[in-house]
């Protein structure tokens, strides 16, 4: 489980350290993707392995699942760690989600968010006024 945050910043040539607590579980191998809200998902390989069945089971006649998909998967690329736990953040995902030297790394549970620092700041301040009504929502659906 991923859980945290971390501030970090981005070197010039597009690496950036993962917290050693979340390397830990990505030994595994990991995958970086477009995320949504406009930051980026590392996901480990298994848990993105399973993520990629569900979607496989997605109706192929509905726009929205190839659309789903297709964003997912189109920027999707495998990482490899360096000895010092440090990965590389391809050029078009660093423009997708708007990251420039200083990222917040977070943990999502299941995966871990890499955001740009001032994007972070205003997705977390709208979050923050809506969290009561969010989890009323949430309670009606059983959770």
């Amino acid at each position: 489980m991923f859980t945290g945050q971390y501030e970090h910043h981005l070197e010039a040539k597009g690496r950036l350290s993962i917290p050693k607590k979340f390397r830990s579980q990505l030994e595994s191998g990991a995958v970086i993707c477009q995320g949504l809200d406009g930051c980026l998902f590392l996901y480990p390989k298994p848990v993105w392995e399973q993520l990629i069945h569900k979607l496989s089971q997605l109706p192929l006649t509905r726009s929205d699942a190839r659309d789903f998909i297709r964003n997912l998967s189109y920027g999707a690329s495998e990482v490899d760690f360096d000895r010092l736990g440090r990965i590389l953040l391809p050029e078009y995902l660093r423009r997708f989600a708007g990251i420039g030297s200083d990222c917040v790394i977070t943990g999502a549970v299941d995966r871990v968010e890499i955001w740009d620092k001032q994007r972070f700041g205003k997705y977390s301040a709208r979050i923050a006024t809506q969290a009561e009504a969010i989890a009323e929502k949430l309670s009606n659906l059983g959770v």
